[in-house]
């Protein structure tokens, strides 16, 4: 029989996180039974794969590292109850042989109200789950103001509760010890994955609108804002820039708010595109790497899932990090470094400056990409190094 995993997933401020573990998952229902508890806004297009039993906990937001209840006439203890008690009941019917935990203990800990109950109990049945950590490449890369403090934390629940780390980043581009520096005072097992890349589809569900979109018979701007949260900054701008690239460009533009973009403020942007014919605005698509492979130059922010997409298509790109995401900073200059890609700046954004360096973008020679290639088959790697380990109880260093 195969063994049983249960992957814990909560993404409380995008979709990057739950993007990237629906990667992982379709590998991992290749060679395991998998339960897939997840917990965040309902993205429509964003599915578990087939095969895989999926357990929703009730909605809960963060702000401040503070959980608050979603809707204001619910009780915050009372939903956190129900969450707890939930989690370890799916823990106790699915009896999984190994547990893994999408960024905790690294991050997410105003959720370690259910996460904490729920180790306890492995702990109680003599660990015979093992506790497994699955982990971006870029962490704690903002300022705190109690970083020690929260470094002794990571340590201590990882060494206390967990065997294994997977790092979801190839070292020769980022190593976690970067960016955590106290890397060797894990005792648990820790293990290089190589980054998770969605894999095209040979045969991708796409909608009539995303069918309508791909089949506009221009070459093609893309741009993007990952989730929606972040980024309206640069989607603006584009909006702005659109007419002065007309003038000089045959390029049709397709830009993406995203599914968290704020819906009076759509509407808004809505109108300022409707009299732009070489633009088409649109709230979001499921199906990304099919417009990227399209597109002669894609523009976007620098988030762990679009920066994977990038490298995957190797489509020409251009990249705004978020100033308000620091991670993104540090991987942009990474691939701006080797070349990969161009970054702009937020003094970039004035319409007429942002359209020049669009348009040089384009007139300019095709960069010839000589760098030691990035190991992107980190979801079938996840599933390989889990059947070992799980196997062998542990992987040989």
């Amino acid at each position: 029989m195969k063994k049983k995993i249960l992957f814990y997933c909560q993404y409380h401020l995008g979709m990057g996180h739950l993007v990237r573990s629906l990667e992982i998952l379709r590998s991992l229902a290749k060679d395991f039974q998998v339960c897939f508890v997840k917990a965040g806004w309902e993205v429509e297009g964003f599915e578990a794969p087939t095969g895989v039993q999926v357990v929703t906990l009730p909605l809960l937001l963060s702000e401040n590292r503070q959980v608050k209840v979603a809707d204001s006439s619910q009780d915050l203890e009372e939903v956190k109850q129900i969450r707890i008690n939930k989690l370890l009941q799916v823990f106790e019917e699915f009896q999984p042989d190994c547990l893994i935990t999408e960024g905790y203990p690294f991050n997410k800990h105003q959720f370690e109200f259910e996460a904490i109950p729920l180790l306890e109990r492995i702990k109680a049945t003599g660990r015979k789950t093992k506790v497994v950590s699955s982990l971006r490449d870029i962490v704690m890369a903002k300022h705190y103001d109690n970083r020690e403090a929260v470094t002794d934390k990571i340590c201590n629940l990882m060494n206390q509760y967990f065997d294994l780390l997977l790092v979801h980043s190839d070292p020769k581009f980022h190593n976690l010890a970067e960016s955590f520096s106290r890397i060797k005072e894990i005792q648990s097992l820790i293990k290089y994955t190589g980054y998770v890349a969605q894999s095209p589809s040979e045969n991708p569900l796409l909608t009539d609108e995303d069918l309508a979109t791909l089949n506009l018979n221009k070459p093609t701007i893309l741009v993007t804002i990952g989730g929606g949260q972040l980024g309206h900054e640069l989607l603006e701008s584009i909006l702005e820039a659109s007419p002065f690239i007309s003038k000089s460009l045959p390029h049709q533009i397709i830009a993406f708010a995203g599914p968290f973009f704020p819906a009076e403020k759509f509407l808004k942007l809505q109108e300022t595109a409707a009299n732009q014919t070489n633009l088409t605005l649109r709230k979001y698509t499921a199906n990304l790497i099919p417009y990227m492979e399209k597109a002669e130059l894609s523009i976007s922010l620098c988030g762990y899932n679009t920066t994977m997409n990038i490298l995957r298509t190797g489509v020409n790109s251009m990249i705004f990090p978020s100033n308000k995401d620091w991670e993104q900073k540090i991987r942009a200059e990474k691939l701006e470094k080797l070349g990969l890609t161009e970054i702009i700046h937020p003094g970039d954004l004035n319409p007429e400056s942002l359209s020049q360096k669009i348009i040089a973008n384009l007139n300019k020679r095709g960069f010839v990409n000589t760098c030691e290639p990035i190991e992107l088959q980190g979801a079938q790697k996840t599933s390989s190094l889990l059947q070992e380990f799980l196997e062998n109880a542990v992987v040989a260093v």
